[in-house]
């Protein structure tokens, strides 16, 4: 199959993309952050087009981290930048989960968080603000309620909680490979590739052999470790996938949109790379 790389350097504010807000009376800066917002609610709405086809976004149930005991979901980039990439392009989409029921997404990634730590994350934000979003959370139908052929392609959503419910998950790893067997975009992003370590097709062979993919870099956990002064995960993707055999994980520069197409396999590096790999799971159902 032919292999096609993106990589994205995009211009971040500090190291990571992950800003901390700063403190400011401006009200010029408000005013101008205000601006966004409402920019970015009008640019999501939907526009009453016939939908072109339905796109299945798989998020964590809320959970507890086994490492540092935080209640932890999906991350909130993740999830919000491929919907507007999906909403624009004219697609519905639904949102299902592990477990079921409301879905959480990690304190770090809420832009209204006291950290900061995703102050600038204006596409969250205005999503936030909507309530149609609020809804598609509220109530999510556990992923075993769902039929591949009830959609065009599937799109897995990083986050913290991934570590632990899609770890070892075999009701998302067959419906993952469904989907990826079918010839339909299959993408994962971040954390949530870490279900390509296990992934295994009808043939009994892991899903990634012979391709090229991504997902968190060690690079990116050592950031994090060190942002947060632990050890935030219980081993490491780019660790395990190189232990793999007869396949390739690459990552690029720390926290740089990445996004890695081989076939209809799509992965993303990290919360910046969540837009690049909807883009080109788009560019493959146009084809």
């Amino acid at each position: 199959m032919k292999k096609s790389i993106l990589i994205i350097a995009t211009t971040l504010t500090v190291v990571g993309g992950i800003a901390l807000a700063q403190n400011s009376n401006n009200s010029n800066q408000t005013k101008n952050k205000m601006d966004k917002v409402k920019e970015v609610n009008s640019y999501v709405h939907f526009l009453g087009a016939p939908s072109k086809g339905k796109i299945l976004m798989v998020a964590s149930s809320p959970t507890v981290s086994k490492q540092t005991q935080w209640p932890i979901g999906f991350w909130a980039a993740e999830l919000t930048h491929p919907l507007r990439v999906f909403q624009e392009a004219g697609y519905e989409v639904e949102i299902v989960s592990t477990a079921g029921g409301k879905l959480e997404m990690d304190g770090y990634s809420n832009p209204t968080d006291a950290s900061g730590y995703s102050a600038h994350d204006i596409i969250s934000l205005g999503y936030m603000q909507k309530p149609d979003f609020n809804k598609m959370l509220e109530n999510t139908k556990k992923l075993t309620e769902v039929k591949q052929n009830d959609y065009a392609a599937i799109f897995l959503v990083g986050g913290q909680g991934p570590m632990y419910t899609f770890k070892g998950n075999t009701d998302l790893q067959k419906l993952f490979a469904s989907f990826y067997e079918a010839g339909k975009p299959s993408a994962a992003v971040c954390h949530s590739a870490t279900i390509l370590l296990e992934t295994k097709t009808t043939n009994g062979e892991l899903l990634v052999k012979g391709k090229t993919w991504t997902g968190f870099a060690n690079s990116e956990e050592e950031f994090a470790d060190k942002a947060v002064g632990m050890k935030i995960q219980p081993y490491r993707i780019e660790d395990e996938a190189n232990k793999i055999s007869g396949t390739t994980f690459k990552v690029a520069a720390p926290f740089s949109s990445y996004a890695i197409q081989d076939g209809n396999l799509i992965t993303g590096q990290q919360q910046n790379s969540g837009a690049a790999a909807a883009e080109m799971v788009v560019e493959l159902l146009t084809k």
